[in-house]
This record gives structure tokens, C-alpha cells and sequence, in this order.
């Protein structure tokens, strides 16, 4: 499996997560577009292995704090 192939499965995980933890305060719709958001933010980043995680925190940041 390529690395962008996994990035992709770790990103959309991410997503349902976050829709999961974030669900009574924001729209599938406003998480979709925070970790979109996040997700662009590390578009130049050349060396992707951590990308996901920076991503995942990024998102939460926006949406409003650590949820679990």
C-alpha cells in the first residue's frame, strides 16, 4: 500500500472520529471542513509520516478542545 493510500485511510478515521467526539457540538459538515483545513496546512509538508496526527490535532484545536 502507498504512503498517500494510507494517509488517506488515517485522515478519514480521523474524520469519523472527530464526528463521533464532536457530534453534539458541530455538523459532520463543520468537522469535514476543520480537518480539510488541517489537512491543507501541511500540504508542503515533504515528509508525511506524521501528517495524521498533526491533522487530528489541528482539527480538535479548531473544533474547540480535546474531546474522547
Amino acid at each position: 500500500m502507498s504512503i498517500e493510500l494510507d494517509e488517506e485511510t488515517a485522515i478519514r478515521r480521523i474524520a469519523e472520529r472527530l464526528k463521533t467526539s464532536y457530534s453534539d457540538r458541530h455538523t459532520p459538515d463543520e468537522i469535514d471542513a476543520a480537518v480539510t483545513e488541517a489537512r491543507e496546512s501541511f500540504n508542503d509538508t515533504p515528509i508525511r509520516t506524521h501528517v495524521p496526527v498533526l491533522v487530528e490535532r489541528k482539527a480538535r484545536r479548531t473544533l474547540g478542545g480535546h474531546a474522547d
